[in-house]
This record gives C-alpha cells, structure tokens and sequence, in this order.
C-alpha cells in the first residue's frame, strides 16, 4: 500500500461524541475529508444536525443521532442503530465532555454528574462500542484527553482574568489516560486499538493577558488553533498508525515537555 493510501478513511463508519464544539467540529470535519462516514452524537441533536447540514453541503458525509453517553440504555440503543443504518462502526472518537462543575467550592452532585458523564459514559461507550469492533476484528478507539490529564494547574496562568480550572477535569482526564492503556490491553488481541491525545488550550478570544502567559508556556509560542487536531486524529483513526495502541500522544505545542 502506498503510505498516503494507508491514512485514508474511504469506506470506514466512524463516531463522535458531541462535535459541536471547538475540538469536535475540526475532528468531525478531519475525518470526513479523510473519507468516512462521519456520525455525531450528544444530547443536543439539533445543534449537531446543523453542522452536519453544513458539511453535506461540502459534499462530506455527516450524521446527527441522539446519545446521553451517562446512560447505557441510550449507549446500546445508539450502538444498535448504527449496526442497523451502517453495518457497524470502525472507529470511535470518544470527545464528548460536560462541565457541571464550576469551582473547587462547587456542590458534590456537579462532581458526582460530571463523572457520570465524563468517566462512566466513556467507558460505557469504550466497552460498548469496543467489543462490537472486537467482534469484527478491527477498529480504531481515539479519546480526548487534556494536557491537563497530565500535568497540574498553573493558577498563575489565570491571575487578574476571571478565569479559572474545576478539578474534576483534571480528575476525569487523568483517568481517561489510564482507561486508554487498559482498554487497549483488553481489545488489542481482538484487533482495536486504543490510543489518547492530550491537546492544549484552544484560542478562543481569552483575555490577553491569559494568551501571552499562556504562549509563553509553550515552544511554539501559541495556543492551537482550529486545524491543529486534523492531522493526529486522521492518523489514529487510520491503518496508518496500525501499530501503534495504548498510547497517550500529547498535541500542546510543547506545553508538557517544557
């Protein structure tokens, strides 16, 4: 096979959850270009069949369907719909993520619904979806992590902005990494490979003064952009990295290894 042949998606079913928002729409539109039938899936169905609408206009294959990923009746219900109006799915991008929780001072239930959202609904997507592809014998699990699954809090980053971190973030996004390595231990020797990406911060009009210590954080000297998730996720998702599972791949310009 030719290796520009090897990273694309032409004939391949994959799923998204959310993609709505700054990371998922440039997944969505990432793996559509690269050639597969692309479904989005979250609570709120309308504002994904708006961007799907969209990019069918691009002549880019792209579907909205309706998940609450903390509940696995409506996991195995969206799993079943698939396998009916597709065949089966090849690959899972696990992208999804609510934010209840608005500070350390936040209530117990925010922290207890974050996690059942963030943490039990991907793995109940993971298994789900993961044993399917197993009994197909291939497919590809991509997550979302965060830099900040990797490393702690810089406060200092937000001092005078009126920004801030939430803890169970850090909590959720840690534990994804691991969730990645034992899920890929479990499906590996039925041909799924599990992998995880720990983007950066993305530009989004911060205050200024966020950006600039934010930057200075990194060796590229900028936050990421709407672009810079394209290629990693393209790559994962395809026969490309065929090799290559359990592994945590951090997309931050630099920001870990500084």
């Amino acid at each position: 096979m030719n290796v520009l042949d090897s990273f694309k998606l032409n004939g391949k079913v994959a799923l998204i959850t959310g993609g709505a928002g700054l990371y998922g729409r440039q997944i969505v539109r990432a793996l559509c270009e690269a050639g597969a039938t692309t479904i989005m899936a979250s609570r709120n169905v309308a504002a994904l069949e708006e961007y799907a609408v969209e990019l069918r206009k691009a002549n880019l294959s792209a579907h909205a369907m309706e998940l609450d990923q903390g509940d696995e009746s409506s996991v195995l219900k969206l799993l079943e719909a698939i396998k009916q109006k597709h065949g089966g799915l090849d690959i899972l991008i696990n992208n999804a993520a609510a934010r209840p929780m608005k500070s350390w001072n936040a209530p117990a239930a925010d922290f207890a619904e974050s996690m059942r959202v963030n943490a039990t609904g991907v793995f109940l997507m993971t298994r789900a979806f993961g044993e399917h592809m197993a009994s197909r014998g291939k497919g590809s699990i991509v997550n979302i992590g965060s830099i900040q699954g990797c490393v702690g809090p810089d406060f200092t980053l937000y001092e005078g902005t009126g920004m801030g971190t939430i803890p169970d973030y850090f909590f959720h996004k840690g534990g994804m990494i691991q969730l990645t390595r034992y899920a890929a231990a479990q499906l590996g020797p039925r041909g799924v490979r599990v992998n995880c990406i720990s983007p950066g911060g993305f530009f989004n009009n911060q205050d200024p003064k966020f950006v600039e210590r934010y930057n200075a954080r990194t060796f590229l000297g900028r936050m990421a952009n709407s672009e810079d998730l394209k290629g990693i996720i393209v790559f994962l998702a395809s026969d490309a990295s065929g090799y290559i599972t359990g592994a945590n791949i951090p997309v931050d310009a630099g920001y870990t290894a500084k």
